[in-house]
Formats: C-alpha cells, sequence, structure tokens
C-alpha cells in the first residue's frame, strides 16, 4: 500500500504487501523485500553522508522482508559502486534511528529511538541498541548483544555480551540467549568461554586463538565466540572493574 504524499522514485523496488506510509521517501536506490512498512518522514535509500561522495555513484540500499523502519529514520546508500548499505529481515528501526552508508545489519535486530549507526559498522543477529547509543566506523557488533541506551561504543562488541556507558562490558547475555532458546548446557559453556577469555591475563586475540585451537569449548556457539577475536582491525570492548560475576 501507498499512501499519499509517499515519494518512491522511479527505480526503486518494493517486495510483495510493502506499506510506505505518508511523506516517507524510499530512493531510486532502494530495493525493500516483502511487507516492508516505511513509517512517515523515514528517508530510506538518502545519498550517504561523506564529503568526498559522487551523487554520481550507483550504490544503494537493500532492506528484507517483514522490516519496520519509523518515524524519522534515515538510511543512506554505500558510498562505493555497486555496493549496498544491508539490512536484514524482521529489523525494528524505532524512531529517528540512523544507519549510515556502508552498515550490515543483521537478523531480529533492534535499534531503539535515536541509536544511531556510523559507517561501515556491522551488527549481528538478534542484537538490541538502546536508546540513543552510538556506534563509532567500522566497528563490529556480534550476534545476541545487548547494548545499553546512551552508550558510547568505540570498540568490537563480541558475540553473547552486554555492553554500556564507554565500551565497557558488564556482562553476558543470560536472558537474551534464553529468550532464543538455547540449552543450559550451551548457555554454561558460553559463559564459561567468556569468563576465561576475559579474566585470563595476557592477549585476549591469544586466549581466543588458543581456545580455539586445543578445542577447548565445544559448541558450535562457543566456536562462534572465540572466532570473534581473530577478525576485525579495532580492539575490544573490556569489562569494567568488579564485573567478572556479572550474567545478566
Amino acid at each position: 500500500m501507498i499512501h499519499p504524499t509517499a515519494i518512491i522514485e522511479p527505480g526503486a523496488q518494493l517486495g510483495t504487501g510493502c506499506e510506505i506510509m505518508a511523506h516517507a521517501i524510499v530512493t531510486r536506490h532502494v530495493v525493500l523485500g516483502d511487507r516492508v512498512v516505511v513509517h512517515p518522514f523515514a528517508v530510506v535509500g538518502g545519498d550517504p553522508q561523506y564529503t568526498k561522495f559522487d551523487p554520481a555513484t550507483i550504490s544503494g540500499v537493500r532492506i528484507g522482508a517483514g522490516t519496520v523502519i519509523r518515524e524519522h529514520v534515515t538510511i543512506n546508500r554505500s558510498i562505493l559502486p555497486e555496493k549496498f548499505t544491508s539490512i536484514g529481515e524482521n529489523v525494528f528501526l524505532m524512531a529517528a534511528s540512523h544507519i549510515a552508508h556502508d552498515c550490515e545489519v543483521g537478523n531480529a535486530v533492534v535499534l531503539a529511538n535515536a541509536a544511531l549507526l556510523a559507517g561501515h559498522v556491522s551488527v549481528g543477529d538478534n542484537s538490541f541498541l538502546g536508546g540513543g547509543a552510538a556506534i563509532h566506523q567500522f566497528c563490529r557488533i556480534g550476534e545476541t548483544v545487548m547494548v545499553a541506551g546512551h552508550a558510547s561504543i568505540t570498540r568490537d562488541v563480541p558475540h553473547f555480551t552486554i555492553v554500556a556507558e564507554r565500551d565497557d562490558v558488564i556482562g553476558f547475555n543470560v536472558v537474551g540467549l534464553k529468550r532464543r532458546g538455547f540449552s543450559r548446557a550451551t548457555i554454561a559453556e558460553l559463559k564459561a568461554a567468556f569468563r576465561d577469555v576475559y579474566f585470563t591475563p595476557g592477549n585476549i586475540r591469544d586466549i581466543a586463538a588458543q581456545r580455539l585451537k586445543a578445542d577447548a569449548f565445544e559448541t558450535a556457539e562457543s566456536r562462534r565466540f572465540l572466532e570473534f577475536f581473530a577478525e576485525g582491525k579495532r580492539s575490544f570492548a573490556r569489562p569494567r572493574r568488579g564485573s567478572g560475576d556479572a550474567d545478566e
């Protein structure tokens, strides 16, 4: 359904059952999956906020099925030719949140009101970013991560953790894992891997690599947690002092 006063530029691709509400803008650079809802005054596919960007660049935004884009959300297209800013399926972008150029947002992610992603940020599946949280460019936010409201994130945040304030890991996201239906055994092993990596003295990348090589943890989820530390170019969010026993 296309409401009166919505603007859909020629060349935009809309899947089945999309709803574009009044005063929303979907530019010609956008590909929407099925059942995407765009609320009033959102701008999807606008030019990136990058001073060296050439507007003639052919790039775009791809958004997965079932995603909801609330009022005043802005999603910018890629700065790179033939590349896309990518949003997964069943994502919920609350009012005034922003996704900059070349971000990759996974499935079932929630950005609360005014959460901000700078350019080239990646966010894993099932993660939640609280209201007003701001993520520095090129950061990686892992899967099933909870970012507290008003947090300022300038480092990579590993899978299954909770982060707050300025890059402070304040615990292990037990609640998020239970909601996803993970078994008690899997959660227990993930918690052990979290504590091992974060509270063993030494270089965190080296510790994670050693545990992987030694097959210290058996589940696929624990291996994904450890593998996170082998990737990326930024440093990692670290626990605040005294948070060693935090798990929720």
